[in-house]
């Protein structure tokens, strides 16, 4: 089974992400806001990817996303957000797709299985 550990600052949007994944078979482990022990996390759950929300106060899903590609370089690391140019801003901040808000669950399957063989299970 594929896992998938969420940041989200939404509590709704992280319910609604959760339900939706895990209906498509995927594990997931969401977390509401900054969590210091992030890294740690990681190395507990061994995610096949990593979803951030981008707008999460400002840089802190970039320095976030930055700290766990120098522990994780070849995890998969998605920014959601509902910024209107993260199309451009995505790639040139370390991340390696984005998915944006509100979502298509089609899209967001789609981007998600597209990182995932990357990785092996």
């Amino acid at each position: 089974m594929y896992k998938i550990l969420i940041q989200e600052t939404e509590e709704s949007i992280l319910e609604v992400l959760t339900i939706a994944l895990e209906a498509e078979g995927f594990m997931v482990k969401g977390m509401l806001g900054v969590n210091p022990g992030f890294l740690n996390i990681i190395n507990d759950f061994r995610p096949h990817v990593v979803i951030l929300d981008f707008r999460l106060r400002g840089d802190d899903a970039i320095e976030i996303c930055s700290t766990i590609k120098k522990q994780y370089p070849f995890l998969p690391i998605l920014a959601l957000s509902c910024n209107s140019n993260i199309h451009l801003d995505y790639e040139k901040n370390g991340f390696d797709d984005y998915i944006s808000k509100p979502f298509d669950l089609n899209l967001l399957y789609h981007v998600l299985r597209k990182h995932i063989p990357k990785v092996e299970s």
